[in-house]
């Protein structure tokens, strides 16, 4: 699968300090500590429907990440899948009366015209489920082998995983049994199906049923579980010990408790990543952002009306990356006069010194991603530009590209 293009990231002098993140298993800020390659993978969207800002809060968190790491000189593997094989894509294409993989070709396109109008920078391996089919097989034969998963009795012959598989399960989220029962239930599971050897455990390969798409397999035609797919495409894209797992709080269990397991019972490994990283929603009229609710704030609708994806992307960045926040009228409109003062700052023919405010800006980014603190330094040096002047010629410039590369603000 082909990404969207990226914008280039102009180069800036100097380096900042080491990147720490809060890591969800621990429960702490940690330093993030990469090899020659940091490695990230990032669980995609499932295109049956528009990206909403609660999607693009998300991307924009891993894409700041991306970015201090390429600004402290570091090479980046970056992967994120796309679930083009679900109950819900399946659902609403025949809701809509139109073929399921042209719903899922038409949402990827829109998606990454979004996401390149955000100047979200693209993976480097974009990989539908559809595409890795063979991979899953293979991992659903290990797992069989070893015991980690069994095949259910009944009219439709459905692999499962054993949750008690790894000794481990449970640590990447902390949930308690309850917690991860209505979880469970809530987000995808089947706790309650009979015939289960545990009520968590979770489906690898779904056996084909009439009218539903099928690949062929050893234990039969079917199609792949949800969490198995991610598994399969981060440990033949990157494999073991990758330096982050990200995605949306509404992921922690069961998608990534479950990723992480499936990859550890395959590969032996105590842990799936070093770091799990995840994103706060986004709220609007007091609910989260989502399709189910149907409260949502398209980002393709409000590039239609004329809202500039710098200002869409500012009003993200207001807010911290972990935080559960709301998105306003108000809170477009602060975007917008923010982007306007340093559009304006950065155009005068001098300024005041940049370096204080780069290296601030670098370092509270590195500091969990505290984009607040950022914005607050970048209005300061903009208030002071716009009241008193400055003498440094080279200022204004260097500024804006700061903006650019650290932040992917356009001015």
């Amino acid at each position: 699968m082909h990404s969207w293009s990226a914008a280039p990231i102009p180069a800036l002098p100097g380096r900042g300090p080491g990147l720490r993140l809060y890591d969800t298993a621990d429960r702490q800020l940690r330093p993030v500590a990469p090899g020659r390659t940091a490695t990230m993978y990032v669980c995609g969207i499932t295109p049956y429907d528009a990206t909403h800002l609660g999607h693009a809060a998300t991307y924009l968190a891993f894409d700041l990440v991306h970015r201090l790491w390429l600004d402290s000189g570091q090479e980046v593997h970056y992967v994120q899948n796309i679930t083009d094989v679900d109950d819900p894509l399946f659902e609403r294409a025949e809701r809509d009366g139109v073929n399921w993989r042209e719903l899922a070709a038409r949402e990827v396109a829109g998606f990454g015209e979004d996401m390149a109008a955000l100047r979200v920078l693209p993976p480097h391996e974009y990989v539908a489920a559809t595409e890795a089919i063979d991979e899953v097989v293979e991992a659903v034969e290990k797992m069989l082998a070893s015991g980690a998963a069994y095949i259910l009795d009944g009219d439709y012959p459905d692999v499962y995983f054993r949750a008690d598989a790894t000794p481990q399960f449970g640590y990447e989220s902390g949930y308690d049994l309850d917690t991860m029962r209505r979880l469970s239930a809530q987000r995808g599971g089947d706790p309650q199906r009979p015939g289960k050897h545990h009520e968590l455990d979770a489906l690898l390969w779904r056996a084909a049923r009439p009218g539903e798409p099928s690949w062929p397999s050893p234990v039969g035609p079917g199609r792949p579980g949800w969490h198995i797919e991610c598994a399969a495409i981060a440990l033949s894209r990157i494999g073991t010990g990758l330096d982050i797992q990200g995605g949306g709080t509404d992921l922690i269990f069961p998608h990534h408790e479950f990723t992480a397991a499936l990859a550890e019972s395959i590969s032996g490994e105590r842990r799936f990543a070093r770091h799990y990283v995840h994103a706060g929603m986004i709220g609007w009229d007091g609910h989260k952002m989502s399709k189910s609710r149907g409260n949502l704030v398209l980002v393709s609708t409000l590039r239609t009306q004329g809202v500039e994806p710098s200002a869409i992307r500012l009003g993200l960045l207001a807010g911290h990356y972990r935080a559960d926040r709301s998105w306003s009228t108000q809170l477009l409109d602060e975007a917008r006069g923010r982007l306007h003062r340093w559009r304006a700052a950065t155009a005068l023919p001098a300024g005041p010194a940049a370096e204080d405010v780069i290296a601030r800006v670098r370092r509270y980014l590195a500091d969990d991603l505290d984009t607040p603190k950022a914005l607050a330094a970048l209005d300061g040096w903009a208030a002071d530009a716009l009241e008193y002047g400055g003498d440094d010629k080279d200022a204004p410039a260097l500024v804006a590209k700061a903006v650019d590369a650290l932040l992917g603000v356009a001015l």
